[in-house]
């Protein structure tokens, strides 16, 4: 299989994984992460900047968030793979980067970091999400589908 047929196959399993545990946690958890709140505030400033109308019905809004999030972060957590070397010390520290990202970046782009930081719970399962995302696309990787 080619390497980066491979690297974005695993990413996409691991962004799949990522939005699967933020949506079962987010439903069933009090204090649970709501990073699509963050994510469909992002797409619809994003929107304004460019000119285009924010997006209105929170349906649309969310197919849209979620779908550009899961392209993101399959083109994230594919550098995983790279040429194949270190894969789970990348996953771990890619991982953990993106979580803290998650947390930290907000405020500068101007965006409301309450669904990621209104407790410590909730701080902890963001920086875990990102985390389980990158290490089941390591899991992938060394597992499924090996070179």
């Amino acid at each position: 299989m080619l390497r980066w047929i491979r690297n974005t196959t695993a990413g996409f399993v691991g962004a799949i994984a990522l939005n699967a545990i933020h949506e079962i946690i987010r439903k069933n958890v009090k204090n649970a992460p709501q990073i699509n709140l963050l994510g469909a505030e992002a797409v619809n400033k994003t929107l304004s900047m460019a000119g285009a109308h924010p997006i209105q019905h929170p349906n649309d809004l969310y197919k849209i968030t979620l779908e550009t999030d899961i392209i993101a972060n399959t083109a994230y957590y594919s550098i995983i793979g790279g040429k194949g070397k270190y894969i789970w010390p990348k996953a771990i520290i890619m991982g953990l980067s993106a979580g803290i990202g998650a947390l930290k970046m907000p405020e500068p782009l101007g965006l409301d970091d309450t669904p990621v930081t209104h407790t410590n719970t909730t701080k902890a399962l963001t920086v875990g999400y990102y985390l389980f995302g990158a290490l089941v696309t390591a899991a992938m990787l060394k597992t499924i589908l090996k070179p």
